[in-house]
């Protein structure tokens, strides 16, 4: 088994550390290394008989994630596995979508380097524990990284989430009134109020994003 490698990272003494990982194999053939994506992309045009590749995901001019999805659709018959420092959700959710087929963080050792890149080839997913144990977590909630971004921006006043905690319960504007001792105008106004920060159209929408976002 000749198993034809390529690593991508902008951290030249990185990709010397992880050649020695997988110089210690004999299955293991080591074809070239980029710099970035566009650098591995040139690099795929000139040859792209790979088998795999060990990809960075912070890099300048195209990072990991975006080279991943535009390797995946050209060169579908290439694995690629994240190696990388950082195991935070955003980064894994993002690969997974690119078509990542590992997740690896860098401080690995050689023999489960190894093993994870057979397993990758042989239809497995490489994964260190630690970062199974999150995409399990973001598989049953994938919602709450997708809106990571919105969660910081959303900011309802203390009303505001009393009426929208009355309109998860099926409360009508009138009912909600009568709760919160407020007239079923000044109810309306704040329900409008909801649907305009977090950005949708009507009460189920609204209930539903809130809980996403931890807001009721």
């Amino acid at each position: 088994m000749n198993i034809k490698i390529a690593i991508v990272d902008d951290n030249t003494f990185l990709i010397h550390a992880v050649k020695e990982k997988l110089s210690f194999f004999d299955d293991l053939n080591f074809k070239f290394a980029a710099m970035h994506g566009s650098d591995l992309l040139t690099k795929l045009e000139e040859n792209h008989n790979l088998d795999l590749i060990l990809m960075d995901i912070e890099m300048p001019v195209l990072n990991g994630i975006e080279t991943t999805e535009i390797v995946k659709q050209k060169y579908p018959h290439i694995k690629i596995i994240m190696l990388t420092v950082f195991d935070n959700d955003e980064n894994i959710f993002n690969s997974i979508k690119a078509g990542a087929d590992g997740y690896l963080l860098k401080e690995i050792n050689a023999k489960d380097l190894h093993d994870g890149i057979v397993e990758t080839l042989n239809g497995g997913a490489a994964m260190n524990p630690s970062i199974a144990l999150k995409t399990l977590k973001l598989l049953r909630n994938p919602i709450s990284i997708e809106n990571q971004k919105d969660k910081d921006d959303i900011q309802l006043t203390p009303r505001e989430t009393d009426v929208l905690e009355q309109l998860s319960k099926g409360l009508n504007y009138n009912k909600i009134a009568d709760n919160l001792i407020l007239s079923s105008g000044t109810v309306r106004k704040h329900i409008e109020n909801i649907y305009k920060k977090l950005q949708v159209h009507n009460k189920l929408e609204a209930v539903q994003k809130a809980k996403r976002n931890n807001l009721i």
